[in-house]
């Protein structure tokens, strides 16, 4: 066994494999750019090495200063993590060259399924079901056109080097294959450095299922059951489950024996992924094969008991798999959350800035509930221009999948992050919506229950009572602290709170009566329901932890003036509590507006303008691309919301801008 690793990434997947190294009595190398000198991988390993400039393209990806770590260091092995170099053969040779071995498959396997275009000629070959499509190299956008023609629209243009939703695009028309072409042909020149890039059928409605391969050196490959990823936006997965709900135990046997078969077909010596697009009907095709450990790895692990670090480290050392396909146990529901420093009510577009307040909801077995989060920040942290910006992955395991969900959906509600947009709102309201509780899923979920986009919902029902309870609770709390502050001016009567509370939401007023109780207070409503509310908050906590009537119940919690803004299940509310007169004072006050900016083109993230599409004085025409600007490897094209002209161009290409900066101004 190695006495020392490197990990030859960054954030999330590098403090993940740190982890089972020092289990596993290894000691660890980290390597970081000048972005990550503080970053929690590097505060996490025995070791660091600084590697390089920020962008990735300069320090992550670059062979030699990687080789150069493990001279350093006297590494023997190196773990890739997933993207950066984790599926490049020729990363794998040059290990070997130095005598230091590569935590992964071997180079061949890497060749034969790492690509792309030629994993689906090999599967061709092989006489696995693949998808209609064209696996030549395409020219320009010209060639791309006619061979979208060809095979027929919708079709997907992706980068035959890509992955995590890079240089990929769904085209639905010739005019969005053209500009698809290029998108995703530069998006891919810059995040793997291979600007090639191939156009497949699109299948309708289709979900993604993809089975989890496990090989070892002395020709052993097994397969662990299956990932649900339909739950997608921009081709990103968002949410991820193990086993799937389509799959019944006929289906899953015939494609994990497919998975097996092309794995076995390249010798395929490590942990990978074998990714299908299924139909409604069980149908499936080979999509492709990643040839590295997946981000959603952790739901397979937790619903096997496997570690697939280990079991990758153990294999890359030699040993043979410690189990046969017979062996392999699918127990309980596994359900995870990628959150991402991200806007879902801007269209999902990246933030960055720093972390403020990062504080994730405690991990560990309750009951026959397990919370996992796998991150790579802390707070204080910077999400970085630069990288992917994924935060967490928040991970719950019951045995139910609806236990799964609900304790999913607790967790999000217990995850306090501040300084940055981020998705727990988003991820937290698809919790408990019908659909996804009933597992009726398709890649275009998101797109369809969301097509104008995701916005906070609002508190209704039971929800909205939750929320009622929880602000009237801690007003009472906040009411019985200042009763006990020192130094007050002496009274003959101490001061009365009224016990008749008034809590309005929005639009809707919750009237009731706060009493004490032994462990909390208890409530009674104006229409004579009486709710127990029991919590150990303390004020200044940002997320409050209690029961409701007996149910656990999480919410973020904010102060603002007369009440606390609250979120829970995905909906945000200013909950202000009054005394019944003020109640009807509150009612007289005027709200503010806010201004119009439709005069020009703002820049929704943080981010460096790549190209301006348009001319002062030029017409466009509604949804017309005005200007391209990237962030954290993603390119956006913003586009005109109406008709009308250009009149003053204020950004330029190669400028970094911030969220709500000017990019362009349009003539009256």
């Amino acid at each position: 066994m190695f006495s020392k690793i490197l990990i030859a990434n960054r954030g999330e997947i590098a403090s993940r494999v740190i982890k089972t190294a020092r289990r596993m009595g290894i000691s660890t190398v980290a390597v970081y750019s000048d972005a990550d000198r503080d970053a929690r991988h590097v505060e996490m390993a025995d070791e660091a090495v600084a590697i390089g400039p920020a962008p990735a393209a300069q320090s992550y990806l670059v062979i030699e200063n990687i080789l150069d770590a493990c001279r350093r260091t006297g590494a023997q092995a190196v773990h890739p993590g997933y993207g950066f170099l984790s599926e490049r053969a020729a990363f794998a040779r040059a290990l070997a060259a130095e005598n230091v071995v590569f935590i992964g498959p071997n180079p061949r396997a890497i060749e034969a399924m790492g690509d792309k275009i030629e994993s689906k000629r090999f599967a061709r070959e092989a006489g696995v079901s693949t998808v209609p499509g064209s696996l030549d190299v395409i020219e320009d956008g010209a060639h791309a056109a006619r061979i979208a023609a060809e095979i027929g629209l919708p079709v997907m243009i992706k980068a035959s080097a890509g992955g995590g939703g890079k240089g990929m695009r769904v085209a639905r028309t010739i005019e969005e294959v053209t500009e698809g072409f290029e998108r995703a042909k530069s998006e891919a020149k810059s995040s793997f450095g291979d600007d090639r890039v191939f156009i497949e059928k699109f299948i309708e409605n289709p979900r993604h299922v993809e089975i989890q391969v496990l090989g070892d050196r002395h020709g052993n490959v097994i397969h662990l059951g299956e990932r649900e990823c339909s739950v997608q936006r921009r081709n990103q997965k968002v949410i991820e489950e193990a086993p799937s709900p389509l799959l019944d135990a006929a289906t899953r046997a015939k494609m994990g024996a497919q998975a097996v078969a092309l794995a076995q077909a390249v010798g395929y010596d490590s942990a990978g992924t074998v990714e299908f697009v299924a139909g409604q009907d069980k149908s499936f095709y080979f999509l492709e094969m990643n040839t590295r450990l997946q981000v959603e790895h952790p739901v397979t692990e937790l619903v096997t008991g496997l570690d697939l670090v280990e079991l990758m480290i153990r294999v890359a050392a030699g040993e043979k798999l410690p189990l046969r396909q017979e062996d392999v146990r699918l127990d309980g529901w596994a359900i995870e959350s990628r959150i991402y420093a991200e806007d879902p009510t801007r269209g999902f577009l990246p933030s960055i800035g720093r972390l403020t307040t990062y504080r994730p909801p405690q991990e560990g077995r309750f009951g026959d509930v397990v919370v996992r989060n796998d991150t790579g920040v802390c707070e204080g942290g910077e999400i970085s221009i630069h990288y992917d910006p994924m935060i967490a992955k928040l991970v719950t395991h019951a045995p139910s999948r609806l236990a799964a969900i609900d304790a999913q959906g607790e967790a999000l509600d217990a995850f306090a992050i501040e300084g940055i947009r981020h998705n727990i709102p988003c991820l937290s309201s698809l919790m408990a919506h019908p659909r996804w509780r009933e597992g009726r899923l398709s890649t275009g979920f998101i797109a369809e229950e969301y097509p104008n986009g995701f916005a906070n919902p609002a508190p209704v029902g039971e929800i909205a009572l939750r929320l009622a309870a929880i602000a009237g609770a801690i007003d009472h709390q906040l009411n019985r602290r200042k009763r006990q502050i020192s130094g007050q001016m002496k009274v003959a009567r101490p001061v009365e709170f009224d016990a008749e509370r008034r809590v309005t939401i929005g639009a809707e007023e919750f009237a009731f009566a706060v009493a004490p109780t032994q462990k909390g207070v208890e409530l009674t409503f104006s229409d004579g329901r009486v709710v127990g509310v029991i919590a150990d908050w303390r004020p200044g906590e940002p997320v409050w932890r209690g029961a409701i009537d007996g149910a656990r119940v999480s919410a973020q919690v904010r102060p603002i003036l007369n009440g606390v803004l609250l979120a829970h299940g995905g909906a945000f509310a200013q909950a202000r509590v009054y005394a019944a007169r003020e109640a009807e004072l509150a009612r007289l006050m005027l709200e503010k507006t806010e201004a119009d900016s439709g005069e020009r083109l703002l820049c929704p993230m943080p981010g460096l303008v790549r190209e301006i599409l348009v001319r002062e004085g030029q017409t466009v025409k509604t949804g017309e691309a005005l200007a391209v600007v990237e962030a954290m490897k993603m390119e956006n094209v913003l586009r005109a919301e109406r008709d009308g002209s250009i009149g003053r161009i204020v950004a330029e290409p190669g400028q970094s801008l911030a969220v709500d900066a000017v990019i362009l101004e349009f003539a009256a």
